[in-house]
């Protein structure tokens, strides 16, 4: 299949096992993961090697892809397993690394020569040449800067047509250079560069006059308050048709340290944005519901990043940092009995008897039901779920299928 021809990849995080499996439930064509060692989410569940092993049998079970970060910088004690590690993924079978370093995908082609090497955002590259470069390194696919507009990532897809173009359309921005950041490593002694970013960029900052030790003011910028390195979060949902016939074959979700809500929301919606382009490009129209879904997660409003335009003021949030939850996700549905009219759902915050619940599924429209009874495993009636992953039992009218969520809007 030419490369005009193929549809473009819809590519999810997966932080942990049940954030990966409720990825591919909601519609991502692939998945990246991380591994114990040598990824940039030190904070992430990750996999171990045995849940590496597990997840690739997973994931090809479902006819479907995953990508291992191996996208550290790397100093020289970090290299001493880097062989048998390489190798071990090419055992398991995974179908891409997602590499940074040069050193270690010398080590890959070396130690693990069928690997497919896709190189990550974290190289920073940012135009046709450099693209080129890498094609003749032996790499598959480019991860883009996030720094690029669409007309640039137009030149160089149409400069490099063998190669593999990924970039990202949703999720957190960062303030510094495609991630390669210092001020986590300079502030905590934590390193961004080795997957244990602190996010200062988020904080709030202070300034003390010299001639005055113990007086702190807030740092201004234009009366906006003082978060003057918080960017609001990425957001293309409304621009499916232009990503596509850019030449970008792989739309990537940010993510895998947000919540499985995060992961199933934000997945079906760009699920049904592109599934609905291909449907009939001619007649293509954006879904206004598609976008308010989003608005549903947490997030820190949304911007286009640098696709249309170099970022200014209107593209960071300059009055906090707080990500903005206007709901809270409640119970994820494990099971609905058709005779009884009874689900059985894992509680992820406390809900109680009387609240409205909106619930979605991987096959399923939003839709919203009062919740009239309640039950624990004991079968004893209860007026709410306040424990944490605690099972219970609802009455609902409204068949509800495995994977669905229930959520609550806030008070």
């Amino acid at each position: 299949m030419s490369k005009k021809n193929k549809k473009v990849e819809l590519l999810a995080p997966a932080g942990n096992w049940e954030k990966m499996e409720i990825a591919l439930r909601y519609g991502a064509d692939a998945v990246y993961l991380s591994g114990q060692f040598y990824g940039l989410r030190a904070s992430a569940g990750n996999f171990s090697q045995k849940e590496l092993a597990e997840a690739v049998d997973y994931v090809h079970g479902l006819g479907k892809k995953i990508y291992v970060t191996v996208n550290i910088f790397a100093h020289n004690t970090d290299l001493n397993g880097v062989p048998q590690y390489l190798a071990q993924l090419e055992d398991y079978g995974v179908d891409a690394i997602i590499v940074s370093d040069p050193g270690i995908i010398m080590l890959a082609k070396k130690y693990a020569p069928r690997l497919t090497i896709h190189l990550s955002t974290q190289a920073n590259t940012t135009n046709w040449a450099s693209t080129s470069f890498w094609k003749e390194e032996g790499i598959a696919r480019i991860v883009l800067s996030r720094e690029l507009s669409l007309s640039e990532i137009k030149v160089i897809a149409n400069r490099n047509p063998d190669m593999e173009i990924e970039a990202f359309v949703h999720g957190a921005m960062c303030m510094s250079y495609s991630g390669r950041c210092m001020l986590s490593s300079f502030l905590t002694g934590k390193s961004a560069n080795h997957g244990e970013c602190t996010h200062p960029c988020r904080w709030k900052y202070y300034l003390m006059e010299e001639k005055r030790p113990g007086e702190y003011m807030p740092v201004l910028e234009d009366d906006r308050g003082a978060y003057i390195f918080n960017s609001k979060d990425l957001c293309m949902i409304e621009h499916i048709p232009e990503l596509i016939n850019s030449g970008i074959d792989s739309f990537k979700i940010e993510g895998r340290m947000k919540s499985i809500h995060y992961v199933a929301t934000v997945v079906k919606a760009y699920r049904q944005a592109i599934d609905s382009y291909y449907t009939n490009p001619a007649k293509y129209l954006f879904q206004q519901n598609w976008l308010e879904e989003l608005e549903k997660v947490s997030d820190r409003e949304y911007t286009t990043g640098f696709y249309f335009h170099k970022p200014n003021s209107t593209d960071h949030n300059y009055e906090k940092t707080k990500l903005e939850r206007p709901y809270d996700f409640v119970g994820l549905v494990l099971s609905y009995d058709e005779n009884k009219n009874v689900a059985l759902v894992q509680q992820r915050n406390k809900f109680s008897v009387g609240d409205v619940l909106e619930v979605f599924g991987p096959h399923t429209e939003t839709t919203s039901f009062i919740v009239t009874e309640m039950y624990d495993d004991k079968d004893t009636a209860i007026e709410s779920a306040p424990h944490p992953l605690q099972r219970v039992f609802l009455k609902v009218e409204i068949p509800l299928e495995p994977y669905a969520m229930l959520r609550v809007k806030k008070r």
